[in-house]
């Protein structure tokens, strides 16, 4: 008998079947990775969008010497940046309140998807 080390070649079979299952799992978590900061990205700019609208309502609401003088209840549409935009101004039960609620739908691979921000603003 030889006394010679050294690996086999089922031992050499057996490391790359285990090397390639890690690798494909490397592969597939990846791709799931990259969709979901694409999601990201568009989830953020939706949400910018409707700050922007929000804090250009309060701006507006200021704007005037009677607070919220030119703020007319109703609903609005826009398009911003390829984003469906809709906001509304409500007083509700006709006290010095205004709430102003902005949502923006965007399209995903699989349809579209909307968030929705809600505010209130004082008109004293």
């Amino acid at each position: 008998m030889s006394n010679r080390q050294g690996f086999t070649i089922v031992e050499v079979l057996v490391s790359m079947v285990v090397l390639s299952a890690g690798v494909m799992a490397l592969v597939s978590s990846s791709a799931l990775v990259t969709r979901m900061v694409g999601t990201g990205q568009h989830v953020t700019r939706a949400v910018q969008v409707s700050e922007q609208r929000l804090e250009g309502l309060r701006q507006r609401a200021r704007s005037t010497a009677v607070p919220c003088a030119n703020m007319v209840n109703g609903t609005t549409a826009a398009t911003t940046d390829n984003l469906l935009e809709s906001y509304t101004i409500a007083q509700p039960g006709g006290g010095t309140v205004r709430t102003l609620t902005s949502t923006v739908t965007y399209n995903v691979p699989r349809g579209t998807r909307s968030i929705t921000l809600t505010t209130i603003i004082s008109c004293e």
